[in-house]
């Protein structure tokens, strides 16, 4: 049980280490680190974050790197990613009885650490599990799993026999500037790759008569060859633009004068955080029908979806024509941060009262 006064928790976030929290430009999992760290903060609770020292937060920062490992490797001061979670999760074995609850954002290679663990301790699964993450689960069931959506475990939990516990992804709303008035572009933002599919955006908006404007970079070689190869001859600075990586500030412009957000995926995507960005500016979405999708979108409110990119096209206009304040305040009840927060906090609790 808590020995923490009153209602309030001794929580450790314990984060990924590629990236500086909160991240400059890319990097979900470390937005949402900073938001769950800061109002559960602002709430009254001792939050420590283990991190690297790069990062700001109200919480309290346990430095285990001086700077993010995405940072060290590209200047060649650091090589392999191992070694430095399994020092992140052996400081957090040696600390665990500063806390009441353990909260891990790493992939479920490090579940065995926390099957050993005395102090309630959760992992929030940010990826689509494999048959590694499923082999984990399956031999340390004692590892508390939380998902970001019920289509990202469905698959997962039906082969493990065993039903996980689903908190959705949030963002504050009030760090985006909404706009009621349809823009004249389409916005994609995301990776450049195949999966994330970039170039069925641009084929959307040229069946739809309209511009487009791609945010985002190749992250791999793969990725760099598909975008010289399939997207960057597309591009002619008019009808069709890229304007790379955005900051925070520059994704808020793209979306609040977009007409709509186009995520035109070929994979099955966990959650797509920037579809609740996209809402929390006004825009509203049109996906494909794949992944999280149906579980983000409400259909005719925030947006449309589609089987297949061909199915998009014609649904612009109608999407152009959903209230944008509505796609705002829906979006806002279903994911604003304070939700996630509260969900996170009875999520603890329960782990808590379990022992």
């Amino acid at each position: 049980m808590p020995t923490s006064a009153g209602n309030k928790l001794r929580i450790a976030q314990v984060a990924p280490l590629w990236t500086q929290i909160p991240p400059a430009t890319y990097g979900g999992i470390e937005l949402l680190l900073a938001i769950l760290c800061d109002e559960l903060t602002a709430r009254g609770h001792d939050v420590t974050l283990f991190a690297s020292g790069d990062c700001r937060t109200s919480a309290k920062l346990r430095a285990l790197i001086p700077v993010n490992l995405g940072e060290l490797m590209s200047r060649g001061d650091a090589l392999m990613y191992e070694y430095y979670m399994n020092a992140a999760m052996a400081s957090v074995l040696a600390a665990q009885g500063e806390f009441d609850i353990i909260h891990c954002h790493l992939p479920p290679a490090w579940l065995p650490f926390a099957a050993v663990l005395r102090t309630p301790c959760t992992f929030t699964l940010h990826t689509s599990p494999h048959s590694d993450d499923e082999w984990a689960m399956r031999n340390f069931p004692q590892a508390n799993v939380v998902a970001i959506s019920h289509a990202q475990v469905a698959a997962a939990s039906a082969r493990l026999g065993r039903t996980f516990p689903v908190v959705y992804n949030g963002v504050d709303f009030a760090t985006y500037a909404a706009s009621f008035e349809s823009g004249g572009y389409l916005a994609f933002l995301g990776r450049m790759s195949p999966e994330k599919n970039p170039l069925d955006a641009i084929r959307i908006a040229a069946v739809a008569d309209m511009p487009v404007v791609l945010a985002g970079r190749p992250q791999n070689a793969a990725e760099e060859n598909y975008f010289r190869e399939k997207v960057q001859p597309l591009i002619d600075g008019k009808r069709v633009r890229w304007i790379g990586l955005v900051n925070h500030p520059q994704k808020v412009e793209l979306l609040r004068h977009a007409a709509a957000l186009v995520f035109p995926i070929q994979w099955d995507e966990p959650f797509g955080l920037v579809m609740i960005e996209a809402m929390a500016c006004g825009a509203p979405v049109l996906a494909m029908r794949r992944g999280s999708v149906p579980e983000v979108v409400d259909e005719g409110v925030t947006g449309f979806t589609a089987a297949t990119p061909g199915e998009l096209a014609p649904l612009v206009a109608r999407t152009r024509a959903l209230d944008r304040r509505k796609v705002c305040e829906q979006a806002g009840a279903r994911f604003g941060h304070r939700k996630m927060v509260d969900d996170y906090l009875a999520h603890y609790r329960s782990l808590i009262a379990r022992g």
